[in-house]
């Protein structure tokens, strides 16, 4: 088994490919070579930072495409950022154009928090994950366990069926999301110590069929 770590500059890749291998991945490739990306059999695209930078890394490293084919036919997670990356906009900046795998905008936190003295942002640390429907790689992981986020964005999807798990800061926002061989989450599972783990381990046996 083959599997990609996107790397567009932005977030700590090491981290995750750490990760991947502790669960038992036989074989992690940081890359931005296409033809690398191409041939992996799954795909883990992470990031943190902000869409505008995001969006401009891809371009620069010509992964637009790749991504959108890779996302057709494989297994494939993102992380962080790249979950918001995902969406057709961001507010961010006036508005940023992202890859439009899944319809919807990501929104600033303040929406959600309003003027809250008390709700920092980013929105940074464990927080609760409630499993909106059952997914592959939800498997062995009990509902409202704590995972780590950080972010001062968050995505709104135009289809709610696509929302897999919802947290609250504010109020409730879709925290994981997916829908056929693509999943997304907008915690870290890398930094979210055992169901963070064992939701990549879900995924190097995921056969990217989206119920089990």
């Amino acid at each position: 088994m083959s599997i990609a770590v996107i790397d567009y500059g932005m977030g700590n890749l090491r981290s995750v490919e750490r990760a991947l291998v502790h669960v038992g991945a036989p074989r992690v490739q940081v890359t931005d070579e296409p033809a690398v990306i191409d041939a992996a059999e799954r795909i883990v695209f992470p990031g943190q930072g902000a869409v505008r930078d995001c969006m401009s890394a891809l371009h620069r490293h010509e992964l637009v495409d790749v991504l959108d084919r890779v996302m057709r036919d494989r297994p494939f997670l993102g992380i962080c950022m790249g979950m918001q990356a995902l969406m057709t906009r961001s507010e961010e900046n006036e508005g940023v154009e992202a890859l439009g795998h899944f319809a919807g905008t990501v929104r600033h936190f303040r929406r959600l928090t309003g003027d809250d003295p008390r709700l920092k942002i980013p929105h940074m640390g464990w927080n609760r994950l409630h499993q909106v429907r059952s997914h592959p790689l939800f498997a062995g992981i009990a509902d409202e366990v704590r995972f780590y986020f950080v972010h001062s964005y968050y995505v709104d999807p135009d289809d709610e069926s696509i929302v897999q798990g919802r947290s609250d800061y504010g109020a409730s926002f879709a925290a994981a999301i997916g829908a056929a061989n693509v999943f997304a989450t907008q915690f870290h599972p890398e930094k979210s110590q055992q169901p963070g783990l064992r939701l990549l381990k879900n995924f190097l046996s995921w056969d990217g069929e989206p119920c089990s």
